[in-house]
């Protein structure tokens, strides 16, 4: 069902389903947020806020009140606006159809640069097993497929090794380092900036995910 579109909306590319594809953890689909995915995530969210909140930027309030069940509603309904603009894809990253995580891709520019940056984050018991490298294979291959876009960037602290090979094993090349970029956790982060475009993946980066024996198409 890989790049099923839902509906035709406002956002070329969204809403739509993405996957499935194969990874030791299990099945991995990206679909839409839901409504209804407001237990889960605040689940999520709160088991895992030490594995978490580490790499995230500082926000207003404490992690339980932003990451409650009833603050699911205003940001699902952000984040359908923005997808409806036409200025970013918010997905849920599933695994065997159970809730693992989220990907957007955001500040989706059209004209002359087609570009966006793309952020993800995982649960805890879903870290490893090839997840999140098969979620960002599914949105690079959308992005530069039916969304029409040519570059794709992403941003990550260099302490988070798990993150940077997740980029790296993605085709994404390192750029540069952004110095006192971010605030995360209380303080301004240093952070790598990467990057590909679609001439890096001519055929594809599921199918090379594929052909290196780290994912199967379903």
């Amino acid at each position: 069902m890989q790049g099923a579109a839902l509906d035709r909306g406002r956002s070329p590319g969204w809403p739509a389903l993405l996957g499935p594809l194969v990874v030791p953890a299990g099945v991995v689909t990206l679909r839409p947020p839901k409504l209804r995915d407001g237990s889960v995530w605040s689940m999520c969210r709160l088991r895992d806020r030490n594995y978490l909140q580490r790499w995230e930027p500082t926000s207003m309030g404490t992690w339980e009140s932003r990451n409650a069940k009833l603050a699911w509603p205003a940001q699902w309904s952000a984040l359908r606006s923005i997808a409806r603009r036409g200025d970013g894809l918010p997905f849920v990253i599933t695994v065997d159809g159970v809730f693992a995580g989220q990907l957007t891709v955001g500040n989706v520019v059209r004209g002359a640069l087609r570009s966006a940056w793309v952020g993800y984050w995982v649960t805890e018991q879903r870290a490893g097993g090839g997840v999140a490298t098969a979620a960002v294979a599914l949105a690079v291959d959308h992005c530069f497929g039916p969304v029409g876009l040519h570059r794709l960037e992403a941003t990550v602290r260099p302490e988070n090794e798990p993150s940077v090979r997740v980029l790296e094993k993605s085709g994404f090349r390192r750029e540069g380092l952004f110095e006192r970029y971010l605030d995360v956790a209380g303080a301004w982060r240093d952070h790598y900036v990467y990057g590909t475009t679609v001439e890096d993946h001519p055929e594809g980066l599921v199918s090379e995910l594929v052909r290196s024996g780290r994912a199967r198409r379903s």
